[in-house]
Formats: structure tokens, sequence, C-alpha cells
């Protein structure tokens, strides 16, 4: 390790600037955290740049991975600039990750000149879960470079060491949470209280890379916390299906939970509802089939609504057959289903084979033709055959199989979706509660959202038989983004906490 007096100097200098401190802070993971980092305000002093970087260098060296050849790659973004300085000053080439690929020139992920088989080595700087390491891992490897070792400047030892380790990369920090604690003691600028409140705290959050918690007798549990009660920005961190990230960053940053069904039969409706409520949704949902004059033209109008308004396609396809023929059924016919639209449902009663033929067809894609699945575990009807085994059997695909294709699961429980990178669509939701003739049931946005735990909620006569179909999706929109935030601030009567 560097020289342990230097170190104590600059664990002090990060206490001073405020690079850490002490109080009640909502955390990206969802949950509230007795001491924060934020070591963005380093940039800010570049002495303190300067020593950070000269000892990071001296402890890469110590640790032997600064051999000949290997790549520095910082988290971005807050590591970047830290990189930047070991990389000059250790005489080490640097590559630079793309959080998304570029959509013009090279549409590159990874910046700078590598080869296959070359290693690189990761520089973050603050790690609780370690899920941003790991996504960094997964973007280095796709492109073939060799990643077994992370630097951090500070592990709030939480859980970050065991999560990189099962994905096979060490991780070595220069600062612990519990040195840090005990250098600040020691130097009497914050009370013995503070130290205790924190060390309990570490003790019954660490957290696993799945978004689970361990508590301190090293018990498993899906706290509450891990989906229904985080937002939607921390849990697209959590996410190993790249279309279901991109898709709860959509719904965080277009403040919508609304899936509209447009279930209608000509295409001229469809689009011209598209345009009308596009604004306003997160999802448009279809069942082309229906459609009396379906063409792949009117796909492509469809795809080009979705962009301008940004919102996804969804073909509820329901796909339920051998592998085989769901690869013909996707990918050809008068639908080339796989050609255009972002998402399909799918049966899971076929098992894992139906994935696998779907699967099959997509490929490696870029960042802006992504592809996944919705799993039906359980249906909105009265008498669904859809009991808790078949819904327990389906999970376990979900989160055991094809988890980087699953983007959520077609459901009506809460309990039933616990991890957080999973999303929960819901259909079956009117202003009005009740059961229709043909045995569909509706429930109204606040019980969908907040007792049934809905993310993605599917609205479709409700807005296709109002007056004005773009008002009215409005009217959805606002009612279940209100009970969307009373239920992340743990209001499930109705009253908003602001």
């Amino acid at each position: 390790m560097p020289d342990e007096a230097a170190l104590q100097k600059l664990a002090l200098k990060l206490f001073e600037i405020d690079a850490f401190k002490f109080g009640d802070f909502k955390m990206k993971v969802g949950i509230n955290s007795p001491v924060y980092f934020d070591l963005r305000v380093v940039v800010s002093h570049p002495d303190v740049m300067d020593t950070l970087a000269d000892l990071l260098t001296e402890f890469i060296a110590e640790k032997k991975l600064d051999t000949a050849g290997v790549h520095l790659c910082g988290v971005p973004y807050t590591a970047l600039p830290i990189a930047t300085l070991i990389s000059i000053k250790g005489n080490k080439p640097m590559l630079i990750r793309r959080k998304e690929a570029k959509k013009y020139g090279t549409k590159k992920l990874i910046e700078g000149k590598f080869n296959a088989g070359d290693k690189c080595l990761i520089i973050e700087d603050v790690v609780t879960s370690g899920s941003s390491i790991l996504e960094t891992v997964d973007d280095l490897r796709s492109e073939g470079l060799i990643v077994t070792d992370a630097i951090v400047v500070v592990d709030r030892e939480q859980g970050g060491v065991q999560n990189t380790e099962e994905k096979g990369v060490r991780m070595h920090s220069l600062f612990t949470l519990s040195y840090l604690l005990k250098v600040v003691l020691e130097a009497k600028l914050i009370e013995e209280g503070t130290v205790k409140a924190v060390g309990k705290y570490i003790a019954a959050c660490q957290i696993r890379s799945d978004g689970s918690f361990m508590h301190g007798n090293g018990t498993k549990v899906i706290n509450e916390l891990s989906r229904v009660r985080m937002t939607f920005e921390a849990r697209a961190d959590l996410a190993k299906c790249p279309l279901a990230k991109k898709l709860l960053r959509l719904i965080a940053a277009k403040k919508t939970t609304l899936c509209l069904a447009a279930d209608l039969t000509t295409t001229e409706a469809i689009l011209n509802l598209a345009e009308a409520a596009g604004p306003y949704i997160c999802v448009l949902k279809t069942h082309v089939d229906i459609v009396s004059d379906f063409s792949i033209q009117f796909a492509h109008s469809l795809q080009l609504l979705a962009k301008k308004h940004n919102f996804l396609l969804l073909e509820d396809r329901k796909f339920a057959d051998i592998g085989n023929t769901v690869a013909q059924q996707y990918a050809g016919g008068l639908h080339q289903i796989a050609d255009w639209a972002d998402l399909v449902t799918v049966h899971s009663l076929p098992g894992q084979g139906v994935l696998k033929g779907l699967k099959s067809v997509i490929g490696e894609r870029p960042a802006d033709s992504l592809r996944g699945v919705f799993l039906l575990a359980e249906m909105s009807t009265e008498g669904a055959l859809t009991d808790e085994k078949y819904s327990a059997a389906t999970m376990k695909i979900a989160t055991e199989m094809d988890t980087d294709f699953v983007a959520g699961i077609v459901c009506q429980s809460k309990d039933l979706v616990a991890s957080p990178g999973l999303l929960q669509l819901t259909p079956g939701i009117k202003l009005e509660e009740g059961v229709d003739e043909l045995g569909q049931l509706y429930d109204s946005p606040d019980r969908v959202v907040k007792e049934r735990g809905a993310d993605i909620c599917v609205v479709g006569r409700g807005i296709l038989n109002s007056k004005s179909p773009a008002e009215t999706a409005r009217i959805y929109r606002d009612r279940l983004w209100q009970a969307y935030i009373e239920r992340i601030a743990g209001d499930t009567n109705g009253t908003s906490a602001n």
C-alpha cells in the first residue's frame, strides 16, 4: 500500500472538500444511507486530483497490475478524469467506454486503439454493489478484451467485492469505508455514534448483484425496496437485459408508465392513434394479426412514429410453440415481427426452447435496434389456468436462463417479480374498475400500480373508446405516474408525499 501518512492526509482532504459526508441520503440502489460519497467534486481541486492519481499509480504498481500492454478504462463518468491522469503518469494507453454507442460515424461503444486479447484494467471511483464495474466489464469483454482486475478509490463494503469476483474480476480498493471512518474519527471530525450508525447500516445492507439484500446473519431477502420502492433510474443500472435497461431509462426520462393497446383493425387508425397518443406513452402494443391491411411499410411507419415520440413497440404475439417454429414466426411470414417490434410477448409453456428459438433470429444488434421479450406468467381474465406453479416456473426461466433477453413479466401480482431489473407489465386497467361481458377484469390506475406492483400499465378500450384519445391518454399517464410517485414514497393510501 502507499505510505500510510499520505493515505491519511488524502482521506482528511476528501472529507474537507465534501467528497464524502454524513446525514441521510437516498442512494441510486433505492435505499437510504447515512454516508454519501461524491468524488465528482475532486475535479475542482487540482491538488487533490494530482495526489489521488499519484497514490493510485503507486497502488497499481504495488499490485503488479501495470504489466506491459495493459490498457486503462475509467467507468463513466466520474472515474474518467482519474483514469486519464493515471494514464499520463504511468504512460499507459487508455480506452473510453461510452454508456451508449453513438448513432453516427464509427458507432463504437469502446473508443481507443486495441486488439482482441489485450488486457484492460478498470478504474472506478466509488463501489457499492459493483454493478457499474460489471457493466463496463461486459462491454469490454464483448470487444474481446481481457478484464480480470479493477482499481477502486473507495469501497463502501456493501457487496461489491463478492459481486465482481463472481464475474471473474478482482477488486482492489485504495480506501474502504471502514478505514475512512477510522481516520476521520481519530481526527475528531465525527462522533463515535456516527461510526456505529454507519457500521450498523453496512451490516444490514449488503447488496447482491441481482438487487437483493443480505441481512447481517447471512440470510438473503428480496426486500420490497428491490423493486416497487426503487426508482426507475436506479433499477436501470441493475437490469441484465439491455432492452429493459433502455426501457427503464425511457420511462424515467419521459415520466410515463402507460402502454397503449392499439387493438384496431386498420393501419390508418393505428397510425393516427400512435401520432395522437405518442407523447404520453412508453410502449405501443399491437396485435398485427387483426389488422386487415397490414404491410411492412406500415410497420416501418410505426417505427418512425416511435422514434419521433420516444416509445417502444410491443407486438402482443404470445409465441407458444417449439423453437424452430417460433423462429420462423418471428422472422418471416407476412408480419416479419423481428424486423420492427422492439418487444414481443411469449408464453413460457414450451419451456426455454421458445426463447432460444426467438433469440436465434436476432443475432448481434446495435443499441438502437435491441430486442427483448415479456414472458406471460399470469393473465387478467377470469378462470385463467396460469396457476402458482406455472408462474413460478416462468420466473425461473426469466431469472436463471435468458436474463439478457427477458425484459419483463406480464402478471397481476406485486410479489411475483422481485428482481429490480425486470419490468412488471400489467393489463386490464381502466379509470373505472369492473368486469366486461367476456370476463376481462379491470383495475384502477392507483390499485394496479400501488397494490399490484405494475411498472408498465396497459390501457386499451379506456382510451380507444374515448372522444379524445390523446387527452384521455394524457389523463391516464398523469394518474399512473402520480401513483408511481406515491408508491416509491411509501404512500399506499393515495396521499402524495412531496
